[in-house]
């Protein structure tokens, strides 16, 4: 698992063998980010992303420049395995995404949780600019996650959200899709919540 670019470019990071986790693969990452330059400029934004599994996106959306990242994973060596790669990355080494023993003042601007996609959503409160969500692809409550986000108001206006799911999903009808994306197996559908102001 490699970082595509930013100030982390070409950071390799090796993913256990045991892992359940799918990680978006290289090729359909770059695709799709290279798509969202169209739609939003990370530097500054603030971002969440959904069913995180090995921190791939986390991981480019710091590189990237967003101020703030959350990271939702319900795993508990998946969680582990992205606090480790963060810790490498700023160079803490103290365990301190695992822990809440670094001060607020000094805590990098990414924030990895351990818990449950669907109670997340349901209690949160805050908004973003972007999010990303890759459950697994055979999760019942897939077809959902859409209509979720926006209905718990979750991007600020014009914010984007990029869904990673199977082929057999269509989100055409849906009143934010913007568009669909495919890259070998890798599906995407980008939705957005209001057109920006001046477009």
């Amino acid at each position: 698992m490699r970082i595509i670019t930013g100030k982390y470019k070409g950071r390799h990071f090796d993913i256990p063998r045991s892992f359940k986790a799918r990680p978006t693969t290289d090729f359909a990452k770059e695709n799709i980010f290279n798509v969202l330059t169209q739609y939003i400029d990370f530097e500054g934004a603030e971002a969440l992303d959904l069913f995180s599994g090995t921190g791939s996106i986390t991981l480019e959306l710091l590189s990237r420049g967003c101020s703030r990242v959350v990271s939702i994973e319900l795993d508990r060596d998946h969680h582990r395995f992205i606090c480790d790669c963060l810790n490498k990355l700023v160079s803490q080494g103290d365990g301190s995404f695992v822990t809440s023993a670094i001060s607020q003042k000094n805590r990098p601007p990414v924030t990895p949780l351990r818990a449950d996609v669907f109670r997340y959503i349901k209690s949160c409160k805050q908004q973003f600019d972007f999010i990303f969500a890759d459950p697994p692809y055979a999760l019942k409550e897939l077809p959902t996650i859409p209509s979720l986000i926006f209905e718990r108001g979750l991007l600020k206006d014009g914010g984007i959200f990029v869904f990673e799911h199977g082929k057999d999903n269509d989100f055409s009808h849906d009143p934010h899709f913007v568009e669909h994306r495919c890259y070998g197996s890798v599906n995407f559908s980008i939705f957005r919540t209001t057109e920006p102001s001046g477009e």
